[in-house]
């Protein structure tokens, strides 16, 4: 069945649709959902779980997430385990998430999409009770992240800057921490720059991984890497650019529905589909089964990747 307008309610940061390149495109999705659809900016201090939490009051049961990867993690954390259904329109530069599901990139085609499309549960990933949908990093990757953002700032948003900054932390990268790493089949310590720990299909297909038995079975994709040397890392960085990682040389993966990480900082640098923040050690992972309804596209919607 078709979603019903009269449930929707579209969030956003206060800059969504705004300062971005494409800045007529949230407009024009709002006009695909009609005048009576409200649009409401966070306001200065406000987070999305009051946002959320107030749209649900209001009787809406489907809340769109007008952003990128890190907006829609934001609010299917907070719609986690609620009787209501998330919706996408990709306002980010990745917009890993709503291309996983096959929506269109373009948000207008998006809103299209949401109207006709229909709710399904997902099961996802949670790292010390932080709601994720594509993955969690611990190591090098925040330091990645916060690169691309000082670089962003200065010169705008552009994947090719986002690559760029990949290879300058690589170069600049310093010795492996030390981790301890349990699951269900046992511990292990070990050096490594880098933990990822996945719960996207379509991310890890991006990385030349193919892991879908993995995530279908409603686990975590685990992948270490092997080397710490900075050619090592620099190669590495190269066979992500070009889908090429080979498990066994570049990285070791396995999988998981429980993880405990333990690390040498109390509170480790932890990065979240495209966020970052400190958390406390040691990092638990586990799998919330069906936790979220998500608007999915239909067949006739979808869009290859």
């Amino acid at each position: 069945m078709p979603v019903n307008p009269d449930t929707i309610c579209v969030l956003a940061n206060p800059g969504a649709g705004l300062a971005s390149r494409d800045g007529s495109a949230l407009t024009a999705a709002m006009a695909v959902f009609g005048p009576d659809v409200p649009l409401r900016r966070l306001t200065d201090g406000e987070t999305f779980d009051h946002a959320v939490e107030q749209a649900l009051a209001d009787g809406y049961t489907t809340l769109v997430a007008a952003g990128g990867d890190g907006t829609v993690t934001a609010i299917a954390h907070a719609l986690a385990g609620r009787d209501a259904s998330l919706g996408i329109l990709p306002l980010g530069t990745f917009n890993f998430v709503s291309r996983g599901l096959g929506l269109p990139e373009d948000p207008a085609a998006a809103a299209r999409a949401i109207l006709a499309g229909h709710p399904h549960r997902i099961s996802v990933g949670a790292v010390n009770g932080q709601v994720f949908l594509n993955n969690v990093s611990i190591g090098l990757y925040p330091r990645i992240l916060a690169e691309r953002e000082a670089a962003y700032a200065r010169y705008g948003r552009f994947r090719l800057l986002a690559y760029w900054t990949v290879l300058a932390t690589l170069i600049r990268a310093q010795r492996a921490p030390r981790l301890t790493i349990e699951t269900e089949t046992g511990s292990r310590s070990l050096r490594t720059p880098l933990v990822f720990i996945a719960r996207s299909a379509y991310q890890l297909d991006r990385f030349g991984l193919s892991a879908q038995d993995i995530i279908s079975d409603d686990r975590f994709a685990v992948f270490v890497a092997l080397r710490e040397s900075r050619w090592h890392l620099i190669k590495l960085a190269l066979h992500l650019a070009t889908r090429r990682l080979a498990p066994g040389t570049d990285v070791e993966l396995f999988s998981a529905r429980k993880i405990t990480i333990r690390t040498p900082r109390r509170r480790p640098k932890v990065a979240f589909d495209g966020e970052k923040r400190r958390m406390l050690a040691p990092l638990t992972f586990e799998i919330r089964d069906d936790a979220l309804s998500i608007i999915i596209p239909d067949a006739a919607d979808k869009t290859g990747a």
